[in-house]
């Protein structure tokens, strides 16, 4: 490097290195406060006459508070990216809740139909059965009846040969 160029390079470290203004030492405290409080309230506004050292420090500034809202956004994006995704994935899950509850729900309907059609044919079986034992009782108590018809016929025939004959039946009881 030549001794041109060194000048301009310490040249231009110095105006990106900000420097702060002399202050006097009695008002120290009171101006540092004073400048604290300026900047809360004022932001960007600072004194136009100290010309490009306090222009390097406003835009130094200003590409802080512009990184600083990139920073932002981007937080606030992918916040929002993340809630989405989470609402999404808590939607398919309900989405799968209510699909496998509606599918329980409609197997147990179904096996309390089958159960319930089990049940009315047992139900029309058992009745079936009870209608022929009825069936089956009458058909005994007619056959029962015919036979002491039967019997009263035969024994009043036999009353009426012995009548007849004038004889005495052989038995009289069958239990003597």
């Amino acid at each position: 490097m030549t001794e041109e160029e060194q000048p301009n390079k310490v040249d231009e470290e110095k105006s990106v290195i900000p420097q702060l203004p002399p202050t006097d030492n009695k008002h120290d405290d009171e101006s540092k406060a004073l400048a604290i409080v300026e900047k809360t309230e004022e932001g960007a506004e600072e004194k136009p006459s100290e010309g490009s050292i306090n222009r390097d420090a406003v835009l130094a500034r200003v590409a802080t508070e512009k990184r600083m809202s990139l920073i932002k956004a981007w937080e606030e994006s992918e916040k929002s990216r993340a809630e989405n995704k989470t609402q999404k994935k808590l939607s398919c899950i309900s989405s799968w809740e209510k699909s496998k509850i509606a599918s329980t729900e409609a197997e147990l309907k179904k096996i309390h139909q089958q159960l319930e059609k089990k049940k009315a044919e047992h139900a029309e079986k058992l009745r079936n059965k009870i209608a022929a034992i009825h069936r089956e009782a009458e058909e005994k108590r007619a056959f029962t009846e015919a036979k002491k018809g039967e019997d009263i016929l035969k024994a009043e025939e036999t009353a009426a040969k012995y009548r007849a004959t004038e004889t005495a039946p052989k038995k009289i009881f069958g239990c003597f």
